[in-house]
C-alpha cells in the first residue's frame, strides 16, 4: 500500500536528519593545565585553530606526580582529594583534526612520542604509570574536550616536593628545562594555583638559600657544573 503524503514527509524528514547527523562536525578541543600550556608540541601547535584563555579545569590537580620523564621532577595531575581546579588554556582544534587524532596527539606530546605516529589506544585496567586520554562535553562550548590524566603517586608534602625538584634540576631534565624548578617556574607564569604551590615554593627555596626560583635554579645549576 503506497505512503500517505504525511508519511512519506515523516520518512524524508527521518532520512534527512540522519543525513546531516552524518555530516555535522564535533568541535573538539584540548585542556591545558600544566606545562602544556607553554609547550604544547608541534603537532598540537599546527593542528590548532584558535585558543581560549582563562577558563578552569573542571576537575582538581596537584603537584602530586613524579615523572620519570623529568628526573622525578614534582608535575601536576588530577586528584581526587585535595588540590584544586586551576587556571587553564583551551586548545581548539581545526575541524578536520577527527577525535581519535585528537587523542593521538595529545597522548604522543604526554608521552614524548611527537612525530612517531603511534597511536592511543582506550585501556581498561590502567597501571601507575598509564597515560590516559579523557574527555568531557560542553566544556567551554566545545562538544568535545580532551585531557590527560595519569594517576598520583606521591604525598604532596611540600619539602619532600622541594627536595624532588632539587634532585631533578641536578640532572640531565636540568641541562634540558625538564626539571621540577624550571616546571614550577612555568606553571607559576601560566598563572596557575594550587593549595600547595605557596609552600612548595618556599621549601625550594629555603633548601636553596635562594630569594626566587630563578635563582634557586641557577645556584643548582652552577652546583650540577662543579
Amino acid at each position: 500500500m503506497p505512503c500517505s503524503f504525511s508519511g512519506q514527509y515523516v520518512c524524508c524528514t527521518q532520512s534527512l536528519r540522519t543525513l546531516l547527523e552524518e555530516f555535522i562536525i564535533d568541535k573538539i578541543g584540548i585542556i591545558a593545565y600544566g606545562s602544556l600550556i607553554e609547550e604544547p608540541g608541534d603537532e598540537i601547535k599546527a593542528a590548532t585553530v584558535s585558543r581560549i584563555d582563562n577558563v578552569e579545569t573542571p576537575f582538581r590537580v596537584e603537584f602530586a606526580r613524579s615523572s620519570d620523564t623529568r628526573d622525578g621532577a614534582p608535575t601536576l595531575v588530577p586528584v581526587t582529594e585535595g588540590g584544586a581546579t586551576v587556571k587553564a588554556v583551551v586548545f581548539v582544534l581545526k575541524d578536520s583534526i577527527s577525535e581519535q587524532e585528537a587523542e593521538d596527539m595529545l597522548w604522543r606530546r604526554e608521552t614524548r612520542r611527537v612525530g612517531s605516529e603511534e597511536k592511543y589506544n582506550q585501556v581498561t585496567a590502567p597501571g601507575e604509570n598509564t597515560v590516559l586520554v579523557e574527555r568531557v562535553s560542553g566544556f567551554s562550548g566545545l562538544d568535545i574536550a580532551l585531557y590527560t590524566k595519569i594517576a598520583p603517586n606521591i604525598a604532596s608534602l611540600a619539602q619532600a616536593l622541594a627536595r624532588l625538584a632539587i634532585r631533578s634540576a641536578l640532572a640531565k631534565a636540568g641541562k634540558k628545562g625538564l626539571d621540577g624548578i624550571s616546571y614550577l617556574i612555568s606553571i607559576k607564569r601560566s598563572g596557575i594555583a594550587t593549595p600547595l604551590l605557596v609552600e612548595y615554593e618556599r621549601a625550594i627555596l629555603q633548601q636553596t638559600g635562594a630569594n626566587t626560583l630563578e635563582e634557586a635554579l641557577t645556584k643548582v645549576r652552577m652546583k650540577a657544573r662543579i
